[in-house]
């Protein structure tokens, strides 16, 4: 093989490496295990727990673009009351639908949810992925059971 072929072969294959890393590292496709849930008030900056400091949960995205997302408190034990059933879906949130992925956003297309107001529409979520790290933020939206106007911030780490 003559120096400038082999030159070209070596920029090529270093180009399509560097190429296929990056697309890696910002793939969603996999398990990500929750670390933590917040909420943060946009007027005052402020950060809380919002599921415990000790959250359960996971989102799962699958190659073919379907994701399934559930997140429970700390804490949580089975009701055995309509009352104490009904507290529970407050340290709940889950869905799944078909997501499409562009950039550092998110959107999918809810089928089935813990809140029947979200069934047939688009929640679309930014995130930040650093190695086995992912950020995820949803929004700034009012919410009926945070003050004023928050957005939460969901800490996930890829399993392995």
């Amino acid at each position: 093989m003559n120096f400038k072929i082999w030159t070209v072969a070596v920029i090529a294959s270093f180009c399509l490496s560097n190429g296929q890393a990056k697309a890696d590292d910002t793939s969603l496709t996999g398990s990500w295990k929750l670390v933590s849930y917040e909420v943060e008030s946009q007027a005052t900056g402020k950060k809380i727990p919002a599921m415990g400091d000790h959250p359960t949960g996971r989102v799962i995205f699958t190659a073919d673009h379907r994701v399934s997302f559930v997140l429970t408190g700390e804490g949580r034990k089975a009701g055995s009351t309509d009352a104490d059933k009904a507290a529970l879906l407050n340290t709940l949130v889950a869905y799944t639908g078909i997501e499409k992925t562009k950039k550092n956003e998110w959107c999918t297309h809810v089928e089935a949810s813990w809140n029947p107001e979200w069934v047939g529409t688009t929640q679309c979520r930014e995130f930040r992925r650093n190695g086995e790290r992912l950020e995820v933020l949803t929004p700034w939206r009012q919410m009926p059971n945070w003050p004023g106007t928050t957005r939460s911030i969901i800490t996930f780490t890829r399993d392995k």
